[in-house]
Parts: C-alpha cells; structure tokens; sequence
C-alpha cells in the first residue's frame, strides 16, 4: 500500500512538472507514459483535476490558459510534427496580432482536425523552418515573415519586418539572402516587394512631409532643409534653436563606415554648440509619438543636448 501511493504520488509529480513545462497542459499520451491509466484520467477530469482544452490535450488544475498555454494546447491536439505558425507564430515571436483563430502548420498528413483552429498540411517544411521558442514549437521568424506575407497586405508586412529587426530576430539583409531556397513558394514575392521598399532611403521630399508635421506639432517653426552646418548637409536645421535633426535610413543599412560618418557629423556639431538629434527613418514613420516626445522635450530645454 506504501509503495503504491509512492508511485502515485511520483506519478502526480511528474505529470506536474511536465504540465509546467508546457505552459499548462499535458496530452492523454503524456499521462499514459507516465503510467496512469484511462480510468485514472477519466477519474480526474471528472474531478476537475483535468480540463480538456481539444480532444486528448488537457488543462491541469484549472481550465484558464495564458495565451501561450493556448497555443502549446493546440500544437500538441495536431501532433508531433505541427508548429505554430502564421499570426499566431507572429504573435509568439512578438511582431505581429493574432487572428482569430490559431494557426496551426503540420508536417505530415495527419487525421487530427480540432474545431476552432486552422490547420495547414505542408510537408514540404524543413527542419530549418521549425524553432523552439518560449518552449513551443513554431515557425522560424523568416519562415513566419514569408507566411505573413501571404495573409497580410504591405503596410502590416512592413511593420513586421521592423518589429522582428527591432528585436534583433532577423533582418531585412538576412532575408534576403534566404528567400533564394523559398524560390516559387507562396508569399516569395510579396515579401521581396517590401524588401525593396527597405533597401531605398526615402527622398528628402517624401521624409519632409512625414516629418515637419511632427516639428510643428512639437511647436518648432519651419527648419531649414538640406542645409550647409558645420561643413556637412544636414536634414534639418533650426538655426534660432542651435537644433540639427538627421535621419538615417533604417539600421540595418548603417554600414561601419557609415555610423563612424555619423558620429564625426555629430561631434562637429556638438562641439559647435549645436543639439543634435537623429531619427531613422523607421522611427519617423511608424513611431511618431517617439519622435514627437523627443522634440518636445529637447525645445523645452534647449541646446542641452539629449
């Protein structure tokens, strides 16, 4: 009798850890390998010890899921080889929405079909598309990036890219160089088409009309544009205010070479007396309350710097 509630209490144990280890949730295989039986699952969820999310996946010890107990549960409902992917990959990776349902990929044909997720069969995924992430299988980032770029339109496949570069995930470059083994596949040419877009600083005209109606929200008067400062053109510049604002092109285009010109750039005018500020170009259009709090702050003191 010992030695029986030992081994019960062992098992109990590890089916916690492991519900701990996948965010929450455990499979019907998982508590038979353990050694429990179908009788002594069944008790448990008639106990409320055991919640089922889909057929064969449970909740442990309470029916409410994070987000990512969501998405570990609807992984393993599809199988060994399924992955989270599309929004719901761009979510777990942090750049993008979720949509409405989960997005499931699975690798080889499988009868599993749960309700209330979408499932893609598509063996012709790698190894190398499939990552571990916050302990759930998914899409790679540029494999979820290429996905995206079959169910969303430019502007939301723009701030992706970003949101991945930003978070030092991937970048535009290292895209590039990978859609060469994506040849032919969905999405290839949509996502180039964005690329491009990024490879090409904005012409002055184009960032003016983004970015002088923030100076003038932030209470600046009109700048001076393309202006001779301290030997160097510069973007902007409030001769009245001492203030210098440049704008470089995404980072990921700042070469060495490049940022050791900005800092020179930047010095000079430091050492001038002048405040310089500089903004990339990704700042000024998709985060324009970054740079108009910056501007607020630098015309309420100054000449200080920032």
């Amino acid at each position: 009798m010992a030695r029986s509630k030992s081994r019960a209490k062992e098992r109990s144990a590890n089916a916690w850890g492991l519900a701990d280890r996948q965010h929450g949730v455990v499979t019907r295989r998982d508590l038979l390998a353990l050694g429990f039986s179908p009788m002594a699952i069944e008790h448990r969820i008639e106990r409320g010890r055991l919640h089922p999310v889909y057929r064969g996946v449970y909740a442990v010890g309470r029916p409410a899921l994070t987000c990512e107990g969501r998405w570990m549960a609807a992984v393993l409902a599809c199988g060994d080889n399924a992955a989270l992917s599309h929004r719901s990959a761009a979510a777990l990776w942090g750049i993008g929405e979720e949509g409405r349902r989960i997005e499931i990929t699975v690798r080889q044909a499988s009868q599993r079909r749960p309700g209330g997720l979408r499932a893609r069969r598509r063996p012709s995924l790698t190894d190398e598309d499939i990552a571990i992430h916050k302990r759930i299988p998914t899409t790679c980032p540029i494999r979820t990036l290429l996905d995206l770029a079959t169910v969303l339109g430019p502007a939301a496949l723009e701030r992706a890219i970003g949101e991945a570069d930003k978070r030092d995930l991937t970048d535009p470059e290292t895209m590039r160089a990978a859609l060469a083994a994506y040849a032919g596949q969905p999405g290839v040419r949509a996502l180039r088409a964005v690329l491009d877009r990024h490879t090409l600083r904005l012409s002055d005209s184009a960032l003016e009309r983004l970015f002088q109606p923030l100076a003038l929200a932030a209470g600046l008067p009109q700048p001076l544009t393309q202006a001779e400062v301290n030997g160097f053109r510069v973007d902007f510049y409030w001769p009245d205010l001492g203030l210098v604002v440049e704008t470089d092109g995404l980072r990921y285009h700042r070469t060495p070479s490049a940022q050791a010109r900005d800092r020179v750039r930047d010095q000079a005018h430091t050492a001038a007396g002048l405040t310089a500020l500089r903004f990339t170009h990704r700042q000024v259009r998709f985060e324009p309350a970054h740079v108009l709090d910056v501007l607020r702050r630098t015309t309420r003191n100054p000449r200080s710097g920032y």
